[in-house]
C-alpha cells in the first residue's frame, strides 16, 4: 500500500467537508478530501439546491396562475416537467463546476472513492492509505424510511422525487417536516392532489406552534390536505399506484407515496466503530468543539446529533479548520443557526420557540406582528406574521416568521439573536420602506413599548 500524508484528511466532500478543506487550505494546511460520489454532496446534487429550484418553478407557476390579481393577463398552459428538470439540473451543474474550480484553486487533493477509517490518523481508499495529523469525519446522511416500509416502485424518497419525469396526479407524503411540506408545496403548485400524513400534532413540528398553525392555515387555503396526530400503518403497491393505510382506519390511494420521515446518519460501512469512534444510535457524538472521543478526530454535519442543515455543516467545517490551525474560534450556538422551510408560504426561525424559552428562562414576553400591516407583503399578496420571543426584561431569544420570502429576513433575525439584542437595541434601526424587513422593525418597536403600525 502507498502512504500519502497531509495535515488534514477529510472523509466526505459535502458542505461540511469541502468548507473545512477550503478553509484549512487558506490557513496553510495540506488537505486530502475524500468523496465517493460528487463534490458538494447531498445538498448540491440531491437536496437543497435542486429542491429549491423546483420550488422556484412552482412559484412561477403559481404567479402565472394568479396573475389576474395583479392586473396581468396570463394563462398557465401547463408544466413542462422536462423543461423544469433541465432548468434544475443546469443550476446544479453550474454550481458543481464552480466548486471543482474552487477545490483546484485551493490546491486541495481530491480523492475519489469510498473511504474507511483505519485508525485515528488513517483513512483507506481503494487500497491506498491517507494519513493525517487530524481526521475529519463528514459522511453526511441518507433518506430514512419506517420499519417494514421498503423504498422502491411507487414508494419513493426525496432523491427519486427530484428526478421524476412526470407530475403525479395524486400523492401521499409521509412526514410533515421540512422535506415533506416542501415537496407537498411543489406538487400542489404543479396541480397534484396532495395529502400529508404526520404522526405528531402539527406540520413542521420542530417549529414554534405559532408557525405550524399559520402554515396549516395557508395549506388549507391552497387545498393541501393533511392528517396530523395519526400514524401510518402500511402501504400496498398496486399496478396503478399505492394504497396507504392509517391507524384511524382511513386508506388513501395515490400514484406515489413520498417517504419524508427524516434523514439518518451515513456512518455504517466506514469503519468508525472498528477504529474506536464512540457512536450513539448511528450518530457520532462530539464535544462543543466537534471533537470525537478519538484524539485528533473531528466530526461534522449530519452525522453529529443536532440540526441536519447544510449551512450548519458548512460553518462547522470552517470552525474545525480554524480550531486545528490554532485560531481558537468560538463554539457554534446551535440555537443561533437559522432554519428555513421553503414551501409556499415560507417558514423561517432562529433561536428558541416560546415553549423552549419558557423552560430555559421561566418568564418570557412575546409579540406577533401580522404581515397585513406590512406594505411590501401586501404588494406581494402574502399572508403571515413575525413572532418575537423575549426573555422578560432581557434580549430577544426567538424569532419566528411565516410568509412568502421571509427566508430572506433570517439574516437580520440571526444577528438579533446571536448578538443578544434587546428590543430597544433594534427599535432605533432604520428599515427601508417598503420592504418586508420593516416587519422585523415594527415588531421590535412594539416589544420596546412604542408600537406604530399595530392595533390595540
Amino acid at each position: 500500500m502507498t502512504d500519502t500524508s497531509a495535515d488534514l484528511v477529510i472523509l466526505g466532500g459535502g458542505s461540511g467537508g469541502y468548507a473545512c478543506a477550503f478553509r484549512a487550505a487558506e490557513l496553510g494546511l495540506s488537505v486530502v478530501l475524500i468523496e465517493k460520489d460528487k463534490l458538494g454532496g447531498t445538498c448540491l446534487h440531491r437536496g437543497c439546491i435542486p429542491t429549491k429550484a423546483l420550488l422556484h418553478a412552482a412559484e412561477v407557476a403559481d404567479s402565472t396562475r394568479d396573475a389576474d390579481q395583479f392586473g396581468v393577463r396570463a394563462a398557465l398552459e401547463g408544466i413542462d416537467i422536462d423543461g423544469v428538470n433541465k432548468y434544475k439540473d443546469g443550476i446544479v451543474a453550474g454550481l458543481y463546476k464552480g466548486l471543482q474550480g474552487l477545490a483546484k484553486a485551493h490546491k486541495v487533493t481530491l480523492v475519489e472513492g469510498a473511504g474507511t477509517l483505519v485508525d485515528a490518523n488513517t483513512v483507506e481508499v481503494n487500497g491506498t492509505r491517507y494519513t493525517g495529523k487530524n481526521v475529519v469525519l463528514a459522511t453526511g446522511s441518507y433518506s430514512k424510511t419506517l420499519p417494514g416500509l421498503e423504498l422502491g416502485g411507487k414508494v419513493i424518497a426525496s432523491e427519486q422525487a427530484l428526478n421524476l419525469d412526470f407530475i403525479p396526479e395524486k400523492v401521499v407524503v409521509l412526514g410533515g417536516g421540512v422535506i415533506g411540506v416542501e415537496f407537498a408545496s411543489v406538487w400542489r403548485s404543479f396541480g397534484a392532489d396532495v395529502t400529508i400524513v404526520e404522526a405528531l400534532p402539527h406540520l413542521v413540528p420542530n417549529e414554534d406552534e405559532f408557525a405550524s398553525k399559520r402554515l396549516e392555515r395557508a395549506f388549507r387555503k391552497r387545498g393541501i390536505k393533511f392528517k396530523t396526530g395519526v400514524k401510518f400503518t402500511g402501504a400496498t403497491q398496486t399496478a396503478s399506484g399505492v394504497s396507504v393505510s392509517l391507524e384511524n382506519g382511513e386508506t388513501h390511494d395515490a400514484d406515489l407515496l413520498l417517504v419524508a420521515v427524516g434523514r439518518g446518519p451515513n456512518t455504517a460501512g466506514h469503519g468508525f466503530e472498528a477504529a474506536g469512534v464512540r457512536m450513539e444510535r448511528g450518530f457520532v457524538p462530539t464535544d462543543e468543539r466537534l471533537r470525537t472521543n478519538l484524539p485528533g478526530v473531528y466530526a461534522v454535519g449530519d452525522i453529529v446529533p443536532g440540526l441536519q442543515l447544510a449551512h450548519r455543516g458548512f460553518q462547522q467545517g470552517i470552525f474545525i479548520a480554524e480550531d486545528i490551525a490554532g485560531l481558537n474560534p468560538q463554539p457554534i450556538d446551535e440555537a443561533g443557526i437559522p432554519r428555513v422551510t421553503y414551501c409556499h408560504p415560507e417558514v423561517a426561525s432562529v433561536g428558541l420557540t416560546e415553549a423552549a424559552a419558557k423552560e430555559q428562562y421561566g418568564s418570557v414576553e412575546t409579540f406577533t406582528y401580522d404581515l397585513a400591516g406590512n406594505g411590501k407583503s401586501q404588494i406581494l399578496k402574502t399572508q403571515g406574521a413575525v413572532k418575537l420571543v423575549r426573555a422578560t426584561d432581557g434580549p430577544v431569544v426567538g424569532l419566528h416568521l411565516v410568509g412568502d420570502r421571509v427566508g430572506e429576513l433570517i439574516g437580520e433575525a440571526q444577528l438579533i439573536y446571536n448578538w443578544e439584542a434587546l428590543p430597544e437595541d433594534v427599535a432605533p434601526l432604520v428599515h427601508a420602506h417598503p420592504t418586508q424587513t420593516e416587519a422585523l422593525g415594527e415588531a421590535h418597536l412594539a416589544l420596546a413599548g412604542k408600537p406604530l403600525h399595530v392595533h390595540g
